[in-house]
């Protein structure tokens, strides 16, 4: 098993070339020593790079990595070639040896905009998309350099600060230029590393061959030097391009870092024109060097300043909520991941509006947001400096509070709850109306001890859900989570999350129990009544998660399901000839929904169901806590023709003036009344009272939990019309419920 990089060349690498070139490699020294002839070396030179751009040219053909890079190198090559053709027909004409040399100084200059650009990408992007920025921020490196190098040998003496500028500005910008890519590629080097890329390494020392070359060539104790130097930067350079290309990490483009280097620019360029303006000794070329280089980068800088800017902003805005201003989630995630890192105590709630829903289809979405604003602003103000305020999305918002002490959690996190629910009971202004307010929060407590930051924050979220949970359900206003109540909790949120799926996916069905006329036994409707079909619990009873969605808003997508399912039911049966009446359960936020009566209209329409096959089933305890919204939904129901029946009647506080308003047509007697009915006078007596009362109104009187025929036949006494329960049939899926009907009609006729 190979444990490190994969070194192997490239298959079908061109090894003769190779061979070629360490030939050459190994006379170039060879030549300098024993001739000094300027003619061998400029032989030599077109050998070798004619020789490096085949290698090269093989590479960009044969893999698709760092293509770039290689056509750069490529034309590099080209362009050196060239050079030395060049340089061998001016040395045979007799000119001087600077003119000879210079198409060479050219060529290193010219080749800069096609490999320093690759270069900086070579380990930035595998998207290998350039910043057009490249290329400028290296030019003005360039020319940086040359005024400081010029600079440097004025004050020395050295011959290239004394010449004419035609003639030291090419040896500056090779100079500068051969520093800049040198640089460029010792920084690739340290992000890839020797055991990752060792190609890295061999361009570092074609670079630095090169900028030995660009240093000595020129003069003549050293020019041997200078022209081995060359030849090894052939070499590195087509080892590299014959090595597999390893797997490193991408690094993005880091604005910071290209400000630093453009200050850096600016500020030498402007220690060069300083010392020019103070008489130090000077040259008219790295003048000029130093003026465009300090006036490129002071516009990348520039440039730079609105890109962080403009990377503030955008950091600032994944961090905000766009709505309120306030944290977002992922702000108040990490909040709770820093504290739970450090060790630190804090007290982390969730607060939740109770019936934001009515906001928004009462006064519209827009007041919503208003109402939402107004409660970021008032928690922000009454909280602490230190504190963290949230909006994680709908109207669920999340503070976060640091602790002093391990134990101040404690009774901070009751007190925190307490003073939400105080805070939140003052009413808020919103388009001129005053609107008041019910929170339910969640809260949960670290005390600091040590757990990973990850699993600390998702821990403390599913407390806070919980304890918030239980304080929607018990109406108590706040709740502390406490490990041994809630205990039994800890796999709600995902039971939550298994209820999206269950609904996108067609795991909810429908069971369907009878209701049997009590005078002639014939059964005249059903109810359908929901299940889960869970992938590996079973079948779940409406209990274990119609609370869950009430809670976390998804009772609207259930009953959109339950109503879908049942209406098509109903139309199958039809179509059977089974005319049967079907009852669907509403909830209260299904009361709330303006938008309802015409969902049900367009189901019924569209499966060809008369209304009068609908009923539609309401406790009153739904109808009692928002009459007037609850009639207005009610009444547009009942004009389309469906039936509203008030389900489990006797258990609410429902007074005869509201029963003699609401639109209904049927009450259902609660199974605590039926249970009782044959041991319990007074529950008799209420039970004949309630049935003469709705048959006065002009009610149909269904009886829920019947279980023996007893029972069954002192309702008959009593004339109640219909009866459900045990007695007549469980829930049934809706085939066994039709292989039921057919019993039972055999039964009656025999």
């Amino acid at each position: 098993m190979t444990t490190g990089p994969d070194t192997r060349v490239l298959p079908g690498a061109p090894r003769r070339t190779l061979a070629a070139v360490a030939v050459l490699v190994v006379a170039t020294p060879a030549v300098g020593v024993t001739t000094g002839s300027d003619a061998g070396h400029l032989l030599l030179t077109l050998g070798l790079f004619a020789a490096l751009w085949r290698v090269v040219h093989w590479r960009a053909q044969r893999v698709d990595a760092e293509r770039r890079l290689w056509r750069g190198l490529e034309l590099a090559a080209a362009l050196h070639a060239g050079a030395a053709v060049t340089g061998l027909v001016l040395h045979i004409t007799g000119a001087a040896r600077d003119l000879v040399l210079a198409p060479l100084v050219w060529a290193s200059i010219a080749i800069f905009p096609a490999v320093y650009g690759p270069l900086v990408l070579w380990n930035r992007t595998r998207t290998q998309i350039a910043d057009p920025n490249d290329s400028g921020n290296g030019l003005a490196a360039v020319l940086a350099v040359a005024a400081v190098t010029d600079t440097v040998l004025a004050y020395t003496g050295g011959a290239a600060g004394a010449g004419p500028v035609w003639l030291d500005l090419p040896r500056l910008l090779q100079l500068g230029t051969a520093f800049v890519v040198l640089g460029t590629a010792a920084t690739v080097t340290t992000i890839v590393g020797l055991r990752r890329d060792p190609r890295s390494w061999l361009l570092l020392g074609c670079f630095a061959g090169d900028l030995v070359a660009a240093a000595l060539t020129a003069g003549t104790a050293g020019a041997h030097v200078g022209w081995t130097a060359s030849a090894v930067t052939v070499l590195c350079t087509c080892l590299a391009a014959v090595l597999r290309p390893a797997q490193v990490t991408p690094q993005p483009t880091d604005p910071t870092a290209t400000t630093v280097g453009a200050f850096v620019v600016v500020m030498a360029c402007t220690a060069v024109l300083t010392l020019g303006a103070l008489g130090a000794p000077s040259a008219a070329a790295g003048t000029w060097c130093a003026g465009i280089a300090a006036a490129a980068a002071s516009l990348r800088l520039l440039f730079n300043v609105q890109d962080l800017s403009e990377l503030a902003v955008s950091r600032r805005e994944a961090l905000t909520d766009d709505l309120t201003g306030l944290a977002n989630r992922r702000a108040v995630l990490r909040r709770v991941r820093r504290l739970c890192g450090r060790r630190q105590p804090f007290v982390f709630a969730l607060l939740d509006l109770d019936k934001f829903k009515e906001v928004n289809d009462g006064l519209g979405h827009a007041a919503g947001d208003d109402l939402l604003q107004l409660v970021g602003r008032r928690l922000e103000s009454m909280l602490g400096p230190d504190a963290v305020v949230g909006r994680l999305g709908g109207d669920e918002f999340a503070i976060v509070v640091p602790a002093a002490s391990p134990g101040q959690p404690y009774t901070l996190a009751a007190r925190l709850g307490a003073d939400l629910c105080q805070w939140m009971a003052e009413p808020f202004d919103v388009g001129g109306l005053t609107l008041h307010v019910r929170i339910s929060v969640g809260v949960a407590r670290h005390d600091g001890a040590g757990h990973a930051a990850e699993s600390c924050s998702t821990e403390l979220l599913r407390h806070a859900d919980t304890a918030l949970y239980d304080a929607k359900r018990s109406g108590s206003g706040a709740v502390v989570h406490d490990a041994t109540r809630h205990a039994d909790n800890s796999g709600r949120l995902a039971l939550v999350e298994e209820l999206r799926t269950a609904i996108a996916t067609g795991q909810l069905v429908l069971h369907h129990q009878p209701q049997v006329d009590v005078g002639t036994g014939r059964t005249v409707g059903v109810e359908a009544l929901v299940r889960w079909q869970h992938p590996t619990r079973g079948l779940l009873g409406p209990a274990e998660f119609v609370p869950l969605a009430e809670v976390h808003g998804l009772m609207g997508a259930v009953t959109d399901v339950v109503l879908s399912q049942a209406v098509a039911q109903a139309a199958q049966w039809r179509r059977d000839g089974l005319d049967l009446r079907l009852s669907v359960n509403l909830s209260a936020s299904n009361l709330l929904d303006t938008a309802l009566p015409e969902r049900v209209h367009g189901l019924l329409r569209a499966h060809g169901v008369p209304p009068s096959a609908l009923v539609l089933e309401v406790t009153e305890t739904v109808l009692m806590s928002d009459p007037e919204r609850s009639l207005a939904v009610v009444r547009a129901l009942t004009e389309l023709g469906t039936t509203v029946s008030i389900d489990d009647f006797g258990t609410g506080y429902a007074s005869l003036t509201y029963l003699r308003q609401l639109p209904v047509a049927e009450l259902k007697l609660d199974r605590s009344f039926t249970a009782d009915l044959l041991t319990d006078l007074r529950t008799a007596a209420i039970v004949s009272s309630t049935i003469d009362l709705a048959h006065q109104l002009g009610l149909r009187v269904v009886a829920e939990g019947v279980e023996d025929p007893a029972t069954l036949a002192h309702l008959k006494a009593l004339s109640c019309d219909e009866s459900q329960g045990f007695l007549h049939s469980r829930p049934l899926p809706a085939a066994d419920l039709v292989s039921w009907l057919t019993v039972r009609e055999q039964l009656l006729r025999a």
